[in-house]
């Protein structure tokens, strides 16, 4: 996985400003329904699709990442499905680029791994399954798989469009860094 950092540096690649992914993020839109799976067995859904037990049921959905926890949110909890088998992970979470949502990237992105190891479905919804969803399932893509936040961006919105907010965006590219940084430091203290 370094080697394919470095590819991609050596390549040039550099990490999108947020306005030229804003503009990724608007091309093209159509709608796509209220979930769908953007990664192997991990799903984006709006409100709506948290609410409806039996969709869950049928989609064998083992894990739930609210990210509008809350009563001024989508008010779900782990109290709302005691009568199913699932692991629930709540983060409340406004909308607004002034929201600080970095800090549930890591908990989340190990929440949703550990889900996949135990070979379990994961839902991450929001009100609409736009924006704080997305952001955190791209927080995932990057942490977990490696991808660079526009490989992540492409791989998500070939299933589903999304459009995190601006403030949401830079977090993302603050991740990028941050985790390239850690890659590089990592490479650097394991020269011979």
């Amino acid at each position: 996985m370094d080697q394919r950092r470095s590819q991609r540096e050596q390549d040039g690649y550099r990490t999108p400003s947020v306005s030229e992914l804003q503009h990724l993020l608007l091309d093209n839109m159509s709608p796509r329904g209220p979930v769908n799976q953007v990664w192997p067995n991990i799903y984006i859904g709006n409100a709506a699709t948290a609410r409806d037990k039996s969709t869950l049921f049928n989609m064998r959905i083992t894990h739930i990442v609210n990210a509008a926890h809350g009563p001024y949110h989508v008010n779900t909890g782990s109290r709302f499905y005691t009568d199913m088998s699932v692991d629930y992970y709540g983060v409340e979470a406004d909308d607004c680029s002034d929201f600080n949502l970095s800090p549930y990237f890591n908990p989340v992105a190990k929440f949703i791994r550990a889900a996949l190891s135990q070979r379990g479905k994961v839902l991450v919804h929001c009100a609409m399954g736009v924006s704080r969803s997305a952001t955190l399932v791209l927080a995932y893509l990057m942490i977990c798989e490696n991808l660079t936040l526009l490989e992540a961006i492409n791989a998500v919105r070939r299933h589903r469009d999304i459009c995190p907010n601006a403030g949401f965006l830079s977090q993302l590219r603050r991740l990028e860094r941050t985790l390239a940084w850690e890659r590089d430091y990592k490479m650097a203290a394991y020269k011979p």
